[in-house]
C-alpha cells in the first residue's frame, strides 16, 4: 500500500483517484499518523465482508447455536 502525506494527497488528488481506479491503494498520513485509507470500492466491500464474517465466526464460538434437533425443538415450541 502506498503511503502519502495529507498535503501531498490534497495536491495530487486527481492523480491518486486515477491510480486507485487502476487498483492501487493509498494510506494517507498526517504528521506521521495514518488518518485514512483510499481503496477501490470493490476492495472496501471485500474487506468489510471478511471483517463481518470474522466477527460472526467469533460470535458463534462464544454462543453456539446448538444442534439441529435442539433448534427444531425450539422451533416447534415456538409454534404453540
Amino acid at each position: 500500500m502506498n503511503q502519502i502525506g495529507a498535503y501531498q494527497a490534497k495536491t495530487h488528488f486527481s492523480e491518486i483517484l486515477r491510480r486507485v481506479t487502476q487498483g492501487e491503494e493509498f494510506c494517507v498520513t498526517h504528521r506521521g499518523k495514518v488518518v485514512a485509507v483510499i481503496l477501490p470500492p470493490d476492495e472496501v466491500k471485500t474487506k468489510r465482508t471478511q471483517e463481518v464474517f470474522g466477527k460472526l465466526q467469533m460470535l458463534r464460538k462464544k454462543h453456539p447455536l446448538g444442534k439441529v434437533n435442539e433448534i427444531t425443538d425450539w422451533k416447534e415450541k415456538g409454534k404453540k
